[in-house]
């Protein structure tokens, strides 16, 4: 007989998380996910300036504003067919990149991590040590970290004025030109942020973890004697065996992140099985079961809407189910790399699909990837060339902003009429990943990872459902507009 348990709300979550479990003989036959704080922030935004979006869409969120405002400026830059400057573009990437890595750093030690903490898991072997270095608050862990992040941050002061909610992010570049006497100050701030991560997350070099290009790579890496909380979760990874664990379409998808010359540090596209084209016109938003009016077939975003309708029947969340040609996606680090071709991403992939462990080892290797990659942009600045460019909106034009966020792939898509806002449109990382089910009955990614899970009618969850949730590192106020 089955019995359906609503948990929630998720505490170290951004935002509102609700999910309700059909449990089965002792186990997650369904989930349904719920998003139950509606926003309407598209709403908002109609009948506005095109340029008040840059002050209005960061504040979605207090935690991915730069990705907001970033995929706000592409959007603008897109429908005025304007090109930033090498140092606008550069400051981009740069401004972009300490959020994303900020993020991963937060979400692995104070977010993720905590969990191991509980007192279940009191009899494991490393219980104690993880209990010591992760439990919220009073670990050893939050007291380096806090402050290590802080200092990395401080480069937002110089890079972007402020944070969150910065404005110095453009179409046309960025308004915060930086003089040399800033140049060092930043490269002083990376090469603190570069020593603690090689000290206390890695033990080990960042090229050197970059390097790892294969589970069995990594399980070596793992078995050598050495510091550092990454080999502290593969030490648990292993134990409760993390790789099996949350398993979801295994079809991934990225926007792609960081304008080089002439390319991508990651490309986009998508991966099923192999690499194929990312074809954004096949992206489409089903509302069968959200609290949105329908229009019949599902809608590109382009020509989308968001009519919320609070007593719709079959209806279970306020976020929409985004689907790549009719396709359930998962984005986020894990889909970042692999379809950016980095061998130990596709290697996990190939060994055990999209699990729990992988998640987390992939927004890790993305702090030893993205972090050189700043290093060499801060080289390439130059002081005293142009950093932003003006540009004037036609009265009636359209534009698209695909950035890649910390959690993955966002998309604005912005239509202008008459010089105002006519329709702004936005699906982020946490739509894709938690979408409910859509017209066919397919469940979205996470709905997809729970099914299977222990769990018992009247009995506290286990920490595994905890630890696949937040695998994907939720966002949940930027998941509803």
């Amino acid at each position: 007989m089955s019995v359906r348990r609503v948990v929630g709300p998720f505490n170290r979550v951004e935002g509102d998380l609700e999910i309700t479990l059909d449990i089965d003989d002792g186990r997650v036959a369904a989930a349904y996910v719920n998003s139950p704080l509606y926003r309407g922030f598209e709403q908002i935004l109609q009948g506005k300036l095109p340029a008040d979006a840059l002050v209005l869409v960061p504040r979605i969120c207090g935690i991915c504003s730069v990705a907001q405002s970033a995929a706000t400026a592409l959007a603008l830059a897109d429908a005025a067919g304007t090109t930033p400057p090498s140092n606008g573009r550069l400051a981009a990437n740069l401004t972009l990149a300490v959020e994303n890595l900020a993020d991963h750093l937060t979400h692995f030690y104070l977010f993720f991590m905590p969990d191991f903490a509980r007192e279940e898991y009191k009899s494991r072997r490393w219980y104690h040590g993880a209990a010591q270095r992760f439990r919220a608050i009073a670990g050893s862990a939050p007291n380096e970290v806090l402050p290590a992040r802080a200092r990395f941050m401080q480069m937002m002061g110089l890079l972007a004025g402020k944070w969150p909610h910065t404005l110095a992010v453009q179409p046309g570049g960025s308004t915060r030109p930086l003089q040399s006497s800033e140049l060092f100050r930043l490269q002083r701030s990376l090469r603190e942020f570069r020593g603690f991560l090689e000290q206390v997350t890695f033990g080990a070099r960042l090229e050197e973890v970059a390097a790892i290009a294969s589970r069995e790579q990594l399980d070596a890496w793992h078995a050598q004697t050495g510091d550092g909380d990454l080999r502290a979760f593969l030490d648990i990874a292993v134990d409760l065996d993390l790789w099996h664990v949350g398993r979801g379409t295994d079809r991934f998808m990225s926007y792609g992140c960081y304008q080089e010359q002439g390319r991508r540090l990651f490309p986009a596209g998508l991966w099923h099985g192999g690499a194929l084209p990312l074809d954004i016109a096949g992206i489409n938003e089903d509302t069968s079961h959200a609290w949105y009016a329908a229009a019949g077939l599902p809608q590109h975003p382009a020509a989308g809407s968001t009519l919320p309708v609070a007593a719709k029947e079959g209806a279970y969340s306020w976020c929409k189910a985004p689907r790549l040609a009719g396709q359930v996606v998962e984005t986020g680090a894990l889909a970042r790399q692999v379809v950016a071709g980095h061998a130990l991403a596709r290697d996990m992939v190939a060994g055990s699909g999209a699990s729990v462990a992988a998640r987390v080892v992939a927004r890790l290797l993305e702090l030893a990837l993205v972090l050189p990659a700043m290093e060499r942009w801060l080289g390439e600045l130059a002081p005293g060339e142009p950093w932003c460019i003006t540009s004037q909106l036609a009265d009636e034009t359209a534009g698209v902003g695909l950035v890649e966020a910390a959690r993955g792939s966002l998309g604005h898509w912005l239509t202008v009429r008459r010089g105002r806002i006519h329709n702004y449109q936005i699906i982020a990382p946490t739509t894709w990943n938690f979408s409910p089910r859509d017209g066919a009955g397919t469940p979205g990614a996470l709905e997809q990872a729970l099914a299977g899970l222990p769990a018992d009618a009247a009995a506290p969850l286990p920490a595994i459902i905890h630890h696949v949730v937040r695998s994907f590192d939720p966002c949940m106020v930027c998941t509803v507009h």
